[in-house]
C-alpha cells in the first residue's frame, strides 16, 4: 500500500468515528430519505424531543457573547459516556445519583471550512472542576454535577466555551451492537469479565476473532486488567469501527429504527433537532476535514492518588488551537497553580490498577 492510499484510508477512518462521535441518531438523519423516506426522519426527531434536556443554570457558556446558531456559528460539542447502570446508579452514594463519566470528548466545529476537531481527555486528567471549587479528576465532575459540571470543567481546562452536551450510558452502546445483530471483533487473550450487572468473571470471550454481542462487546471494550488503558482505547476505536461497517451495510438498513430506539433510550443532550440538523451539512460535506488528538501527559501521583497531568506546553498548544478553530481570540488565561505536592511518576502500565472504582 502507497503513502497516498494509506493516508486516504487513514482519513476515511478518522471521519467514519467521528460520526459515531456526533451521535448515531444524526447519521441516520442524513440517510434516512434514502432508506424509509419521511419514517426514520420522523422517528429521529421524536427521538431527539425525548432526548433533550436542559441544562438547569446554564442558558449558554459564560465564554459566549451571545448565544450561538449552528446553522452559521462555530460549536462545539462535548460527548460524555457515563459509566452508568441500574447497579451503579443505586450504589453512587453521590448527593444527586450521578455517574462519574468514561469518555469525554470535545468536538468543535468550524462552519466556514466544514472541519472538525476532537480532542478527547482521558478520564483521570487533573483538572479544577467549578462545581465544588477544587481540584480532582475530571471524570468525577459529571457525579458531582451532571452535565453543567462537567462542560464547566472542560472549558477550565481547555479555555473554550462548551455550547452542547450528548450524554450516552452503556446501555446505549450494548443496545446499539444487539440491534445490528452483533459485530465481528479480534480479540487478543482470553478474557474474563464483568457483565453490565457487575457480576465478576460472568463473560467469557476466548481469543480470536469473533463475532459479539452487547454484554460480550461492553466487556471487551472494558477490560484493562491484562494490558493498559492505552490498550483498552483502541478496542473501543475497534469496536466502533466495527458497528459502523456493520451499519452502513445492505442488510442493516432494516434494522436503523431498533438502533435510533437504542439510542434515544440511553442519551440525553441539550441540542434540539433544529440543531442537530445544523450538523449534516458536516457529514454530507466530501470535503469534510476531521482532526483527532488526545491530550497528551503523564501519570503522576499526588497524596497517594493516581492523575493524568496534562504537560502545560501541550495545554497551551490544544487550548490556542482550538479558540482558532472557533473563531476566538488567541488570549489563553493562565490556570490556577495546582493545590496538590507532585510526588511520583509512573508508567502507564501501572495505571490499570490504581483506579478500581470505576470500570466503564
Amino acid at each position: 500500500m502507497d503513502r497516498k492510499t494509506y493516508k486516504k484510508k487513514a482519513k476515511a477512518k478518522r471521519i467514519r468515528k467521528m460520526m459515531l462521535m456526533v451521535g448515531i441518531p444524526l447519521l441516520l438523519i442524513a440517510v434516512s430519505g434514502l432508506v424509509y423516506g419521511g419514517y426514520l426522519y420522523t422517528k429521529a426527531q421524536n427521538v431527539a424531543d425525548d432526548s433533550f434536556e436542559e441544562v438547569e443554570g446554564r442558558d449558554q457558556s459564560e465564554l459566549r457573547e451571545k448565544e450561538v446558531d449552528p446553522d452559521v456559528d462555530n460549536v462545539s460539542v462535548l460527548f460524555l459516556g457515563v459509566d452508568g447502570s441500574d447497579v451503579r446508579e443505586e450504589a453512587a452514594g453521590f448527593e444527586n445519583g450521578t455517574t462519574r463519566t468514561d469518555a469525554i470528548i470535545l468536538a468543535t466545529l468550524n462552519n466556514d471550512d466544514k472541519s472538525v476537531k476532537l480532542t478527547s481527555i482521558p478520564r483521570d486528567t487533573l483538572a479544577y472542576i467549578p462545581e465544588v471549587d477544587y481540584e480532582d479528576k475530571i471524570n468525577h465532575a459529571h457525579a458531582f454535577g451532571g452535565p453543567k459540571a462537567s462542560m464547566e470543567a472542560v472549558e477550565e481546562l481547555l479555555d473554550v466555551p462548551v455550547d452542547y452536551y450528548v450524554r450516552m450510558n452503556f446501555y446505549a452502546f450494548m443496545d446499539v451492537v444487539n440491534a445490528l445483530n452483533g459485530v465481528e471483533v479480534d480479540v487478543p487473550f482470553n478474557m474474563y469479565e464483568m457483565n453490565s450487572d457487575d457480576q465478576k468473571d460472568a463473560i467469557f470471550l476466548e481469543e480470536g476473532r469473533q463475532t459479539v454481542d452487547g454484554e460480550e462487546a461492553l466487556a471487551f471494550v472494558r477490560s484493562r486488567h491484562m494490558d493498559s488503558d492505552i490498550a483498552r482505547g483502541e478496542r473501543q476505536q475497534e469496536v466502533i469501527d466495527a458497528i459502523l461497517d456493520k451499519a452502513k451495510s445492505a442488510g442493516s438498513i432494516n434494522r436503523y429504527a431498533d438502533v435510533i430506539d437504542a439510542v434515544g433510550d440511553n442519551m440525553k443532550t441539550n441540542m434540539r433537532f433544529s440543531e442537530m440538523r445544523a450538523f449534516m451539512s458536516y457529514a454530507l460535506n466530501s470535503n469534510l476535514s476531521v482532526d483527532m488528538h488526545t491530550l497528551a501527559g503523564e501519570g503522576v501521583m499526588y497524596d497517594g492518588v493516581y492523575y493524568y497531568e496534562a504537560y502545560e506546553d501541550e495545554l497551551e498548544t490544544v487550548r490556542a488551537d482550538l479558540r482558532e478553530h472557533l473563531g476566538l481570540s488567541s488570549f489563553v488565561s493562565n490556570d490556577e497553580s495546582s493545590s496538590l505536592t507532585e510526588d511520583n511518576t509512573y508508567s502507564e502500565s501501572e495505571t490499570a490498577q490504581e483506579d478500581e472504582d470505576s470500570e466503564w
